[in-house]
């Protein structure tokens, strides 16, 4: 158990953890910061955290556990704001959906204290923010990566296996650098897609009217457009090498399509479909095995 969890950053992702940790038994106070002062008061109300702290260094002061539930354009401000109380004996983690910067921004500023962080993402979310929508079962059942670098302390690794798992994960290592490989492919170029079918959409003089006839399989498609603008500008910005890498494949796939319509090869185009409907039909989510 843990004596003390700070949590900077009190929202969806922060208090479904905070949440999640209460009612596992494994901390004893929950002591929290958000830019804003309402939604820290707000999740005290809530029960979410029990101590509302002016500062993110105060949300961390006697802290044995500290999550930053923040976007990750803040990352490098905040590791900043904390790194005087950041000691060998804090296990510190984050929730950012890319991780080579977060990554880099803690080898900047933590310096020798670096060991003490293990960058994490956990693989759950909803399109709705704020710490009105936590969800103690957010987690639950959910893939989490971790990637840890060379000078992450063993201990500290392992205290944050433990933790995830015990919030009921399936937790997975990899490298940062696979990590944001993967994710510009299975995340990042998927939620790009969908932002511009929805605006390419609105942007046409007919374009509510095409929106108002459409169906379930528009909706589905179409759901994650609808996720935090602030916190997808970020992730698409910080892993934009690799996003840009996949946009390409995807525009080279798309293409191809396109000329066998244009060309009206049926055959050929039947067969491409064919593959992708027998590849997604057998795709089940699993946890990989661990990266390098």
């Amino acid at each position: 158990m843990f004596e003390q969890l700070g949590l900077i950053g009190c929202g969806l992702m922060g208090g479904s953890f905070a949440l999640a940790l209460k009612r596992a038994g494994l901390v004893k106070r929950v002591v929290g910061y958000s830019k804003s002062p309402s939604t820290t008061e707000r999740a005290r109300q809530m029960g979410v955290i029990d101590v509302e702290a002016p500062s993110a260094l105060l949300a961390v002061s006697g802290a044995d556990i500290v999550l930053l539930a923040i976007p990750v354009s803040a990352t490098e401000s905040t590791f900043k704001a904390i790194r005087h109380l950041v000691g060998p004996t804090t296990l510190i983690m984050d929730v950012g959906s890319t991780k080579r910067d977060v990554v880099d921004a803690a080898r900047r500023v933590l310096r020798d204290n670096v060991g003490s962080f293990v960058p994490c993402h956990p693989i759950t979310g909803k399109e709705v923010s704020g710490v009105e929508h936590a969800d103690a079962d957010l987690y639950a059942g959910k893939q989490v990566i971790l990637t840890p670098i060379e000078r992450t302390l063993t201990i500290q690794l392992k205290k944050a296996n433990d933790v995830w798992t015990a919030l009921g994960c399936h937790v997975v290592q990899m490298s940062p650098q696979s990590h944001d490989a993967a994710f510009a492919a299975v995340s990042h170029l998927p939620h790009l897609i969908a932002f511009a079918l929805i605006n390419g959409i609105t942007q046409q003089e007919q374009g509510k009217d095409y929106l108002s006839l459409a169906g379930p399989g528009f909706r589905d498609f179409t759901r994650i457009a609808a996720s935090d603008p602030q916190m997808w500008r970020d992730i698409l910005i910080a892993n934009r090498e690799e996003l840009l890498l996949q946009s390409k494949v995807f525009q080279q796939t798309l293409q191809s399509l396109e000329q066998l319509i244009s060309s009206g090869s049926g055959d050929a185009l039947q067969s491409l479909i064919e593959q992708a409907s027998l590849t997604r039909a057998n795709w089940r989510i699993s946890s990989p095995k661990s990266q390098k």
